[in-house]
Protein backbone atom coordinates (compact mmCIF):
# COMPACT_ATOMS: atom_id res chain seq x y z
CA UNK A 1 0.00 0.00 0.00
CA UNK A 2 1.21 3.69 -1.29
CA UNK A 3 1.75 6.39 0.80
CA UNK A 4 -1.54 8.41 0.92
CA UNK A 5 -0.83 12.32 1.00
CA UNK A 6 -3.43 14.32 2.84
CA UNK A 7 -3.93 18.14 2.71
CA UNK A 8 -5.72 19.28 6.07
CA UNK A 9 -8.00 22.56 5.52
CA UNK A 10 -9.14 23.53 8.85
CA UNK A 11 -9.91 26.65 10.41
CA UNK A 12 -8.79 25.98 14.15
CA UNK A 13 -5.35 25.74 14.60
CA UNK A 14 -5.28 23.45 17.65
CA UNK A 15 -7.52 21.13 15.17
CA UNK A 16 -4.74 21.27 12.11
CA UNK A 17 -2.28 20.72 14.64
CA UNK A 18 -4.14 17.70 16.51
CA UNK A 19 -4.75 15.96 12.88
CA UNK A 20 -1.24 16.42 11.41
CA UNK A 21 0.19 15.31 14.66
CA UNK A 22 -2.04 12.51 14.85
CA UNK A 23 -1.74 11.56 11.09
CA UNK A 24 2.00 11.54 11.22
CA UNK A 25 2.30 9.19 13.73
CA UNK A 26 -0.50 6.84 11.24
CA UNK A 27 2.14 4.43 8.83
CA UNK A 28 1.09 5.27 4.99
CA UNK A 29 0.36 8.59 5.76
CA UNK A 30 1.78 11.76 5.17
CA UNK A 31 0.46 15.78 5.84
CA UNK A 32 1.46 17.51 2.82
CA UNK A 33 -0.31 20.90 3.83
CA UNK A 34 -1.96 22.51 5.94
CA UNK A 35 -4.37 25.16 5.18
CA UNK A 36 -6.68 27.48 7.05
CA UNK A 37 -9.31 28.52 5.21
CA UNK A 38 -11.32 27.31 1.93
CA UNK A 39 -9.59 29.85 -0.36
CA UNK A 40 -6.83 29.22 0.52
CA UNK A 41 -7.40 25.27 0.78
CA UNK A 42 -8.22 25.51 -2.90
CA UNK A 43 -5.02 27.24 -4.07
CA UNK A 44 -2.90 24.74 -1.96
CA UNK A 45 -4.78 22.14 -3.78
CA UNK A 46 -4.23 23.11 -6.72
CA UNK A 47 -0.28 23.28 -5.65
CA UNK A 48 0.04 19.83 -3.77
CA UNK A 49 -2.26 17.66 -5.75
CA UNK A 50 -2.78 15.58 -2.26
CA UNK A 51 -4.36 12.03 -2.85
CA UNK A 52 -7.04 13.10 -0.06
CA UNK A 53 -8.05 16.54 1.58
CA UNK A 54 -9.25 16.53 4.93
CA UNK A 55 -11.77 19.50 4.60
CA UNK A 56 -14.11 20.94 7.84
CA UNK A 57 -17.19 22.21 6.67
CA UNK A 58 -17.78 25.27 8.41
CA UNK A 59 -14.86 27.93 8.08
CA UNK A 60 -15.02 31.51 7.28
CA UNK A 61 -15.38 33.39 4.21
CA UNK A 62 -15.64 30.19 2.32
CA UNK A 63 -17.17 26.86 3.58
CA UNK A 64 -16.43 23.41 3.01
CA UNK A 65 -18.74 22.60 0.33
CA UNK A 66 -18.18 25.72 -1.43
CA UNK A 67 -14.33 24.85 -1.44
CA UNK A 68 -15.06 21.04 -2.58
CA UNK A 69 -16.97 22.36 -5.55
CA UNK A 70 -14.18 24.71 -6.28
CA UNK A 71 -11.52 21.51 -6.07
CA UNK A 72 -13.83 19.28 -8.16
CA UNK A 73 -14.25 21.97 -10.90
CA UNK A 74 -10.01 21.99 -10.64
CA UNK A 75 -10.03 17.72 -10.86
CA UNK A 76 -13.38 16.08 -10.75
CA UNK A 77 -11.38 12.82 -9.44
CA UNK A 78 -10.15 14.83 -6.55
CA UNK A 79 -10.79 12.82 -3.17
CA UNK A 80 -12.13 14.57 -0.40
CA UNK A 81 -13.13 14.17 3.03
CA UNK A 82 -15.68 16.08 5.07
CA UNK A 83 -15.08 16.95 8.72
CA UNK A 84 -17.61 18.48 10.65
CA UNK A 85 -18.87 18.57 14.10
CA UNK A 86 -22.62 17.40 13.04
CA UNK A 87 -24.15 14.04 12.55
CA UNK A 88 -27.36 14.66 10.85
CA UNK A 89 -28.83 13.43 7.73
CA UNK A 90 -29.40 16.87 6.43
CA UNK A 91 -25.59 17.48 6.82
CA UNK A 92 -24.93 14.36 5.18
CA UNK A 93 -27.16 14.61 2.30
CA UNK A 94 -25.98 18.15 1.73
CA UNK A 95 -21.70 17.17 1.62
CA UNK A 96 -22.56 14.16 -1.11
CA UNK A 97 -25.06 16.17 -3.18
CA UNK A 98 -22.05 18.53 -3.23
CA UNK A 99 -19.68 15.92 -4.56
CA UNK A 100 -17.73 14.84 -1.20
CA UNK A 101 -16.27 11.11 -1.48
CA UNK A 102 -16.86 10.83 2.64
CA UNK A 103 -18.34 12.63 5.78
CA UNK A 104 -16.97 12.04 8.97
CA UNK A 105 -17.51 13.87 12.32
CA UNK A 106 -14.89 15.10 14.44
CA UNK A 107 -15.13 12.85 17.35
CA UNK A 108 -14.66 10.18 16.01
CA UNK A 109 -12.06 7.71 17.17
CA UNK A 110 -8.21 7.79 15.03
CA UNK A 111 -8.69 4.24 13.58
CA UNK A 112 -12.13 5.73 12.01
CA UNK A 113 -10.72 8.51 10.89
CA UNK A 114 -7.51 6.71 9.15
CA UNK A 115 -10.17 3.89 7.61
CA UNK A 116 -12.19 6.47 5.90
CA UNK A 117 -9.05 8.16 4.40
CA UNK A 118 -8.11 5.15 3.04
CA UNK A 119 -11.89 4.07 2.15
CA UNK A 120 -11.80 7.34 0.86
CA UNK A 121 -8.33 7.06 -1.65
CA UNK A 122 -9.34 3.60 -2.48
CA UNK A 123 -12.73 5.14 -4.09
CA UNK A 124 -15.37 4.26 -1.59
CA UNK A 125 -17.62 6.61 -0.01
CA UNK A 126 -17.25 6.42 3.41
CA UNK A 127 -20.38 7.80 5.61
CA UNK A 128 -19.80 7.99 9.87
CA UNK A 129 -21.71 5.69 10.87
CA UNK A 130 -23.93 7.64 13.10
CA UNK A 131 -24.88 9.55 10.13
CA UNK A 132 -25.39 6.73 7.61
CA UNK A 133 -28.44 4.83 9.04
CA UNK A 134 -30.73 7.92 8.67
CA UNK A 135 -29.27 8.53 5.39
CA UNK A 136 -29.83 5.54 3.90
CA UNK A 137 -33.28 5.69 5.74
CA UNK A 138 -34.36 8.86 4.25
CA UNK A 139 -33.25 7.79 0.69
CA UNK A 140 -35.48 4.45 1.23
CA UNK A 141 -38.19 6.93 2.72
CA UNK A 142 -37.82 8.83 -0.53
CA UNK A 143 -36.75 12.11 1.87
CA UNK A 144 -33.69 12.79 -0.84
CA UNK A 145 -36.51 13.36 -3.44
CA UNK A 146 -39.09 15.88 -1.75
CA UNK A 147 -39.79 19.43 -2.61
CA UNK A 148 -36.89 20.54 -1.25
CA UNK A 149 -36.36 23.52 1.73
CA UNK A 150 -35.85 27.21 0.97
CA UNK A 151 -32.21 26.37 1.73
CA UNK A 152 -32.33 24.32 -1.62
CA UNK A 153 -33.52 27.28 -3.80
CA UNK A 154 -30.90 29.41 -3.13
CA UNK A 155 -28.41 29.94 -5.85
CA UNK A 156 -24.64 29.16 -4.98
CA UNK A 157 -23.71 32.97 -4.93
CA UNK A 158 -26.34 33.62 -2.72
CA UNK A 159 -24.93 30.84 -0.58
CA UNK A 160 -22.08 32.22 -0.26
CA UNK A 161 -23.15 36.24 -0.19
CA UNK A 162 -25.42 34.72 3.08
CA UNK A 163 -21.99 33.02 4.94
CA UNK A 164 -20.20 36.53 4.46
CA UNK A 165 -23.41 38.58 5.96
CA UNK A 166 -23.62 35.93 8.81
CA UNK A 167 -20.01 36.76 9.38
CA UNK A 168 -20.09 40.52 9.57
CA UNK A 169 -19.09 41.54 6.32
CA UNK A 170 -20.39 44.71 4.85
CA UNK A 171 -21.63 44.85 1.07
CA UNK A 172 -18.46 46.31 -0.41
CA UNK A 173 -16.53 43.89 1.57
CA UNK A 174 -18.37 41.12 0.64
CA UNK A 175 -18.17 42.72 -3.52
CA UNK A 176 -14.35 42.51 -3.14
CA UNK A 177 -13.81 38.95 -2.08
CA UNK A 178 -15.91 38.27 -4.58
CA UNK A 179 -15.13 39.94 -7.58
CA UNK A 180 -18.66 41.71 -7.92
CA UNK A 181 -19.61 45.41 -7.53
CA UNK A 182 -21.71 46.12 -4.21
CA UNK A 183 -25.32 46.66 -6.35
CA UNK A 184 -24.93 43.13 -7.22
CA UNK A 185 -24.59 42.13 -3.91
CA UNK A 186 -27.36 44.17 -2.62
CA UNK A 187 -29.62 42.26 -5.16
CA UNK A 188 -28.02 38.67 -3.70
CA UNK A 189 -29.15 39.54 -0.22
CA UNK A 190 -32.81 41.25 -1.03
CA UNK A 191 -33.27 37.38 -3.03
CA UNK A 192 -32.08 35.39 -0.14
CA UNK A 193 -33.72 37.03 2.47
CA UNK A 194 -36.99 36.44 -0.21
CA UNK A 195 -36.27 33.04 -0.38
CA UNK A 196 -35.71 32.71 3.16
CA UNK A 197 -38.59 35.26 4.22
CA UNK A 198 -35.56 36.21 6.62
CA UNK A 199 -35.52 40.29 6.27
CA UNK A 200 -32.92 41.15 8.96
CA UNK A 201 -29.00 40.50 9.54
CA UNK A 202 -29.53 39.48 12.71
CA UNK A 203 -31.87 36.87 11.27
CA UNK A 204 -29.79 35.75 8.73
CA UNK A 205 -26.95 35.42 11.26
CA UNK A 206 -29.06 33.39 13.26
CA UNK A 207 -30.30 31.08 10.46
CA UNK A 208 -26.46 30.26 10.12
CA UNK A 209 -25.19 29.42 12.82
CA UNK A 210 -28.40 27.21 13.31
CA UNK A 211 -27.63 25.65 10.43
CA UNK A 212 -23.63 25.04 11.42
CA UNK A 213 -22.53 27.41 8.70
CA UNK A 214 -20.74 29.82 10.58
CA UNK A 215 -19.50 29.43 14.38
CA UNK A 216 -20.05 31.70 16.96
CA UNK A 217 -16.55 33.00 16.78
CA UNK A 218 -16.93 33.62 12.76
CA UNK A 219 -20.42 35.36 13.26
CA UNK A 220 -20.75 39.43 13.96
CA UNK A 221 -22.68 38.83 17.82
CA UNK A 222 -23.24 43.21 17.42
CA UNK A 223 -26.15 42.30 14.91
CA UNK A 224 -27.39 39.32 17.40
CA UNK A 225 -27.08 41.74 21.09
CA UNK A 226 -26.76 45.12 20.99
CA UNK A 227 -24.10 44.73 24.15
CA UNK A 228 -21.14 43.45 22.28
CA UNK A 229 -21.35 46.24 19.51
CA UNK A 230 -18.16 48.03 20.12
CA UNK A 231 -16.68 45.65 22.29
Amino acid sequence: MGVREILIVEDQAIMREGLRALLSNCSGIKVVGEAADGCLGVRMFKKLHPDVVLMDLSMPKMNGIESLKQIKRVKEEARVLMLSVHNTEEYGRAVLKAGADGYIQKDCSSAELVKAINDVFDGRTYIYPSVSEPLVQGYGDGKTRDKGSSWDSLTDRERQVLKLVAEGYRNREIAEFLFICPKTVEKHRTNLMKKLDLHSVAALTTYCLQRGLVGPAESDWSVLNPLFAGA
